[in-house]
Protein backbone atom coordinates (compact mmCIF):
# COMPACT_ATOMS: atom_id res chain seq x y z
CA UNK A 1 0.00 0.00 0.00
CA UNK A 2 1.27 3.45 -0.90
CA UNK A 3 2.20 5.66 1.95
CA UNK A 4 -0.52 8.18 2.80
CA UNK A 5 -1.12 10.34 5.86
CA UNK A 6 -4.45 9.70 7.50
CA UNK A 7 -5.73 12.16 10.04
CA UNK A 8 -8.89 10.82 11.57
CA UNK A 9 -11.13 13.31 13.32
CA UNK A 10 -13.60 12.03 15.87
CA UNK A 11 -16.55 14.07 17.03
CA UNK A 12 -17.55 11.28 19.37
CA UNK A 13 -18.75 11.76 22.91
CA UNK A 14 -18.11 8.39 24.51
CA UNK A 15 -17.03 5.35 22.57
CA UNK A 16 -17.06 2.01 24.35
CA UNK A 17 -14.97 -1.17 23.88
CA UNK A 18 -14.68 -3.03 20.56
CA UNK A 19 -16.70 -6.02 19.30
CA UNK A 20 -16.40 -8.82 21.84
CA UNK A 21 -14.54 -6.57 24.24
CA UNK A 22 -14.55 -6.13 27.96
CA UNK A 23 -14.67 -2.64 29.57
CA UNK A 24 -11.63 -0.86 30.88
CA UNK A 25 -11.60 2.85 31.57
CA UNK A 26 -8.91 5.09 30.17
CA UNK A 27 -6.88 8.03 31.43
CA UNK A 28 -9.07 10.65 33.13
CA UNK A 29 -7.11 13.52 31.59
CA UNK A 30 -8.71 12.86 28.20
CA UNK A 31 -12.13 13.84 29.59
CA UNK A 32 -15.39 13.16 27.72
CA UNK A 33 -14.57 10.72 24.92
CA UNK A 34 -11.57 9.00 26.43
CA UNK A 35 -12.96 8.83 29.95
CA UNK A 36 -15.82 6.75 28.57
CA UNK A 37 -13.79 4.60 26.21
CA UNK A 38 -13.04 0.99 27.00
CA UNK A 39 -10.42 -1.28 25.56
CA UNK A 40 -10.43 -4.84 24.30
CA UNK A 41 -9.46 -7.40 26.91
CA UNK A 42 -6.49 -8.34 24.79
CA UNK A 43 -4.96 -4.88 25.10
CA UNK A 44 -2.76 -3.75 27.95
CA UNK A 45 -4.38 -3.22 31.33
CA UNK A 46 -2.78 0.17 31.86
CA UNK A 47 -4.22 3.52 30.87
CA UNK A 48 -2.91 4.98 27.59
CA UNK A 49 0.04 7.35 27.72
CA UNK A 50 -0.86 10.98 27.09
CA UNK A 51 0.81 14.25 26.21
CA UNK A 52 -0.46 17.69 25.27
CA UNK A 53 0.41 18.31 21.65
CA UNK A 54 -1.10 17.57 18.23
CA UNK A 55 0.04 18.01 14.60
CA UNK A 56 -0.72 21.34 12.96
CA UNK A 57 -3.02 19.56 10.51
CA UNK A 58 -5.18 18.38 13.42
CA UNK A 59 -5.17 21.77 15.13
CA UNK A 60 -6.28 23.43 11.90
CA UNK A 61 -9.46 21.37 11.88
CA UNK A 62 -10.43 22.62 15.35
CA UNK A 63 -9.85 26.41 15.24
CA UNK A 64 -12.00 26.88 18.35
CA UNK A 65 -10.01 24.42 20.47
CA UNK A 66 -7.70 25.88 23.11
CA UNK A 67 -5.92 22.64 23.99
CA UNK A 68 -5.20 19.16 22.69
CA UNK A 69 -4.37 15.89 24.42
CA UNK A 70 -2.55 13.12 22.61
CA UNK A 71 -3.50 9.61 23.66
CA UNK A 72 -1.38 6.58 22.75
CA UNK A 73 -3.06 3.19 22.80
CA UNK A 74 -1.63 -0.14 21.69
CA UNK A 75 -3.49 -2.23 19.13
CA UNK A 76 -3.20 -5.82 20.33
CA UNK A 77 -1.66 -8.55 18.17
CA UNK A 78 -5.07 -10.24 17.98
CA UNK A 79 -6.73 -7.00 16.85
CA UNK A 80 -4.01 -6.41 14.24
CA UNK A 81 -4.39 -9.95 12.90
CA UNK A 82 -8.16 -9.54 12.63
CA UNK A 83 -7.95 -6.12 10.92
CA UNK A 84 -5.30 -7.29 8.45
CA UNK A 85 -7.32 -10.41 7.64
CA UNK A 86 -10.46 -8.34 7.03
CA UNK A 87 -8.74 -5.68 4.92
CA UNK A 88 -5.84 -7.54 3.30
CA UNK A 89 -3.81 -4.45 4.27
CA UNK A 90 -1.22 -3.77 6.96
CA UNK A 91 -1.98 -1.92 10.18
CA UNK A 92 0.64 0.86 9.95
CA UNK A 93 1.55 1.09 13.64
CA UNK A 94 0.86 -0.83 16.83
CA UNK A 95 0.89 2.49 18.73
CA UNK A 96 -2.41 4.15 17.80
CA UNK A 97 -2.59 7.92 18.42
CA UNK A 98 -5.73 9.85 19.30
CA UNK A 99 -5.62 13.63 19.37
CA UNK A 100 -8.42 15.02 21.56
CA UNK A 101 -9.43 18.67 21.08
CA UNK A 102 -10.82 20.75 23.96
CA UNK A 103 -12.46 24.17 24.21
CA UNK A 104 -12.66 26.27 27.37
CA UNK A 105 -15.30 28.67 26.00
CA UNK A 106 -17.70 29.73 28.73
CA UNK A 107 -15.26 28.70 31.42
CA UNK A 108 -15.89 24.96 31.11
CA UNK A 109 -13.47 22.53 29.49
CA UNK A 110 -15.38 20.62 26.83
CA UNK A 111 -14.20 18.13 24.25
CA UNK A 112 -14.96 19.37 20.74
CA UNK A 113 -13.43 16.55 18.73
CA UNK A 114 -10.73 13.94 18.43
CA UNK A 115 -8.36 12.69 15.75
CA UNK A 116 -6.08 9.81 14.92
CA UNK A 117 -3.10 10.25 12.63
CA UNK A 118 -1.49 7.63 10.40
CA UNK A 119 1.64 8.84 8.61
CA UNK A 120 2.01 7.60 5.03
CA UNK A 121 3.80 9.78 2.51
CA UNK A 122 2.99 13.46 2.08
CA UNK A 123 -0.82 13.41 1.90
CA UNK A 124 -3.06 14.42 4.81
CA UNK A 125 -6.47 12.76 4.69
CA UNK A 126 -8.75 14.06 7.42
CA UNK A 127 -11.64 11.80 8.42
CA UNK A 128 -14.34 13.34 10.60
CA UNK A 129 -16.38 10.86 12.65
CA UNK A 130 -19.77 10.70 14.30
CA UNK A 131 -20.81 8.20 16.96
CA UNK A 132 -23.61 5.86 15.92
CA UNK A 133 -24.86 3.33 18.46
CA UNK A 134 -21.48 3.42 20.19
CA UNK A 135 -19.42 2.93 17.04
CA UNK A 136 -17.37 5.39 14.96
CA UNK A 137 -19.03 6.32 11.66
CA UNK A 138 -17.49 8.69 9.11
CA UNK A 139 -19.11 12.11 8.91
CA UNK A 140 -16.85 13.57 6.22
CA UNK A 141 -13.41 13.21 4.67
CA UNK A 142 -11.11 16.07 3.65
CA UNK A 143 -7.86 16.05 1.68
CA UNK A 144 -6.07 18.67 -0.39
CA UNK A 145 -5.97 18.07 -4.14
CA UNK A 146 -8.32 15.07 -3.96
CA UNK A 147 -11.67 15.37 -5.79
CA UNK A 148 -14.55 16.19 -3.43
CA UNK A 149 -16.96 13.71 -5.10
CA UNK A 150 -14.56 10.88 -4.25
CA UNK A 151 -14.17 11.96 -0.63
CA UNK A 152 -17.91 12.54 -0.19
CA UNK A 153 -18.60 8.81 -0.67
CA UNK A 154 -17.11 7.96 2.72
CA UNK A 155 -19.78 9.89 4.65
CA UNK A 156 -21.99 7.57 6.68
CA UNK A 157 -19.62 4.61 6.36
CA UNK A 158 -18.39 2.58 9.32
CA UNK A 159 -16.84 -0.77 10.20
CA UNK A 160 -19.84 -2.70 8.85
CA UNK A 161 -19.31 -1.27 5.35
CA UNK A 162 -16.99 -2.94 2.85
CA UNK A 163 -15.11 0.29 2.03
CA UNK A 164 -13.67 -1.23 -1.13
CA UNK A 165 -12.73 0.72 -4.25
CA UNK A 166 -14.96 -0.47 -7.05
CA UNK A 167 -17.68 -1.61 -4.62
CA UNK A 168 -19.25 1.04 -2.37
CA UNK A 169 -16.44 3.52 -3.20
CA UNK A 170 -15.71 4.70 -6.76
CA UNK A 171 -12.70 6.67 -8.03
CA UNK A 172 -15.07 9.53 -8.98
CA UNK A 173 -12.43 11.68 -10.65
CA UNK A 174 -9.54 10.72 -8.36
CA UNK A 175 -6.38 9.06 -9.61
CA UNK A 176 -7.10 5.31 -9.48
CA UNK A 177 -3.96 4.39 -7.54
CA UNK A 178 -4.40 7.25 -5.09
CA UNK A 179 -8.09 6.46 -4.64
CA UNK A 180 -7.27 2.82 -3.88
CA UNK A 181 -4.57 3.72 -1.36
CA UNK A 182 -6.78 6.27 0.42
CA UNK A 183 -9.70 3.84 0.53
CA UNK A 184 -7.58 1.04 1.97
CA UNK A 185 -5.99 3.31 4.56
CA UNK A 186 -9.36 4.68 5.70
CA UNK A 187 -10.74 1.15 5.90
CA UNK A 188 -7.87 0.04 8.15
CA UNK A 189 -8.33 3.13 10.32
CA UNK A 190 -12.10 2.62 10.67
CA UNK A 191 -11.60 -0.99 11.79
CA UNK A 192 -8.81 0.04 14.17
CA UNK A 193 -11.03 2.71 15.73
CA UNK A 194 -13.84 0.18 16.07
CA UNK A 195 -11.50 -2.36 17.68
CA UNK A 196 -10.19 0.17 20.21
CA UNK A 197 -13.27 2.30 20.88
CA UNK A 198 -16.36 0.75 19.32
CA UNK A 199 -19.15 -0.71 21.41
CA UNK A 200 -19.46 -4.46 21.88
CA UNK A 201 -22.26 -5.86 19.75
CA UNK A 202 -23.20 -8.87 17.67
CA UNK A 203 -23.49 -8.87 13.92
Amino acid sequence: MKHIVIVTILSLVGLAGACASSPETTNKTTNTVAANTTSNAATTNTAPKTDNDAPASVKAVFPDAQSFTTQHKDVSDAQIASIEKDTDSKVPDKDHHSYLAFSTAGGARKQVGAATVVKVGDKDVIVVYDNKDGSPVIKEVRADSVPAPFLAQFAGKGHDNDLLLGADIKASGANEAQAKAITEAIRVDVLTMQALYGSAHKH
